[in-house]
């Protein structure tokens, strides 16, 4: 892309005032009083961000910054691989420290300071430094100087006037709405720098969207929005008959972006709305993978959903009535309907016979499904725009093994926390016991046909082979996976071309 962009943070900006306490309470020594030091409000998940956006950032402290203070910001500095140094020159010749004056003349500079001094103001502008004052009204306006009231804005404006700088029409700003847990899956676990806010190889710029600040003012500055809605999700009415997005109440900063959305036909986002909501209703995901068993053909594996049933309740003969007409046998593990999006959605029992059903306490509407022994491995695919990947993880001991260990109780768990996975002495047995294969093209088959009953960009499924037929059942589905499993150099270039890809033909569909 050119030329690099570098962010220097002032201490200024990033230390919370403290009022000094005698006797050691902040851990320091030294001839000052012991001092709390500690960041302000929002640094912390500034400096996070900044740590993976493809920029190179250091903090900068002024002459005689006390020790405590020097001390802790230069281990924040370490702790986020940043650079940290003085911001006047060490020896004395230069107003500015002598790498600054260097970055200027092959980088985009940008210095970030809620101090007033005009002398240094005027130094930067003059080396073709960009200064972005916060909350800070007395320093001097310029065409080099950006005023901001929050740290929060910080990011916005750095990614719009990086695009500013670049001045290329085809550079996309892409604004992201996602919790910073799941943030942190996709920067650390999966694919590092997969959010940059310098430009990626094909020219991305992305921003986290603050609920902190005005939305309006920010989805007006990017070109398209990705999302992980689900993760906005306060509240999903468990009536059966709701149909959503009835019923389901979102976060104040969600229904903002929803309407703002609704509003603007021509506006982007990966993925619509309606394309996601049949991925909250397990009865709708079976209804969806139902529709793959027209890929079945002869002398191949079969591939489908998993055989279930819907449950209002857990009345004993009702169910035993039920379960003889959908022709499944025990053992079943049982799935509230609502599938993400509340606490509860990834509660499940495993149930080994009828009388179980008496005392089992599971939200309600649920689906019974049929439990599939699987040799206690699992395929996990992932779809990223055209690419297709795929893991295998343990899973899930046959259902013999669980059984002996129940206690005559149904086994509960939950999906996500405390899945019972299969001993090693297990999964040695299921080895040498198990002889069928994951027919890999079927599955991918499988995974172009879904993404066209979706219209999703990024999603992913679980699939098991049964031991005894071969058939290959998928058992979950889900929107913008974590793909922790996926190498980070081809995750993060297929994540990168997926959004593009996405943009262009929504894009080109909306001229047309």
């Amino acid at each position: 892309m050119g030329r690099s962009a570098r962010v220097v943070l002032e201490s200024s900006v990033l230390l919370a005032p403290y009022a000094r306490i005698g006797g050691g309470g902040g851990g320091f020594t030294g001839e000052e009083d012991a001092a709390q030091v500690a960041l302000r409000p929002g640094a912390e998940a500034l400096l996070r961000r900044l740590r993976y956006s493809n920029l190179r950032v250091a903090i900068c402290h002024p002459e005689g910054l006390p020790t405590n203070e020097s001390g802790f910001l230069e281990r924040t500095a370490n702790m986020h691989c940043f650079g940290y140094m003085p911001l006047t020159s060490p020896s004395g010749s230069h107003l500015l420290n002598e790498l600054m004056l260097e970055w200027s003349t092959t980088n985009s500079c940008f210095f970030v300071t809620s101090r007033v001094d005009e002398v240094l103001l005027s130094e930067l502008q003059n080396n073709n430094w960009t200064v972005i004052a916060i909350d800070n009204e007395y320093i001097t306006e310029s065409s080099r100087v950006i005023h901001i009231g929050m740290l929060q804005e910080l990011l916005i404006t750095l990614a719009t006037s990086i695009k500013r700088e670049i001045g290329s029409s085809s550079t996309l700003l892409v604004g992201y709405v996602m919790k910073q847990s799941r943030e942190d899956d996709f920067a650390k676990a999966i694919f590092r720098g997969a959010f940059p806010l310098y430009p990626s190889n094909n020219g991305l710029i992305f921003v986290p969207l603050s609920f902190e600040l005005p939305l309006a003012s920010q989805l007006q500055e990017v070109d398209l929005v990705l999302h992980k809605i689900t993760d906005e999700i306060i509240n999903i009415d468990p009536n059966p008959s709701i149909s959503f997005p009835k019923g389901i109440s979102f976060s104040t900063g969600m229904s903002e972006i929803i309407r703002f959305v609704d509003d603007r036909c021509d506006f982007c986002i990966i993925d619509p709305f309606k394309n996601i909501y049949p991925l909250l209703d397990r009865l709708q995901i079976q209804e969806i993978l139902v529709r793959l068993e027209g890929l079945n053909t002869e002398g191949r594996p079969k591939i489908r959903a998993p055989f279930s049933l819907k449950a209002e309740n857990f009345c004993v003969s009702e169910l035993q009535k039920k379960l003889a007409e959908a022709n499944l046998s025990f053992p079943l593990i049982v799935k509230p309907q609502v599938a993400c999006g509340v606490a509860d959605a990834h509660n499940m029992a495993l149930i080994f016979k009828i009388e179980e059903f008496s005392n089992l306490t599971m939200p309600l509407p649920a689906i019974l499904q049929e439990y599939i022994d699987h040799g206690s491995k699992i395929f996990k695919f992932y779809v990223i725009g055209d690419k297709i990947f795929h893991a295998i993880k343990n899973s899930m001991p046959n259902a013999s093994h669980l059984k002996s260990s129940s206690g005559g109780k149904p086994l509960t768990f939950n999906s996500l926390k405390t899945l019972p996975i299969a001993t090693k002495e297990q999964l040695l047995q299921n080895r040498v016991q198990d002889s069928k294969t994951l027919d890999i093209a079927l599955v991918e088959g499988a995974a172009k046909l879904l993404k066209e009953l979706l219209g999703l960009t990024i999603f992913g499924f679980d699939v098991v082979v049964q031991e005894a037929s071969g058939e290959h059942v998928i058992v979950d589905l889900n929107y913008l996976p974590s793909f922790k499993e996926v190498p980070d150099n081809e995750a993060m270039l297929a994540f990168w071309d997926s959004i593009r890809q996405t943009y262009e033909s929504r894009k080109g569909m909306i001229q047309t």
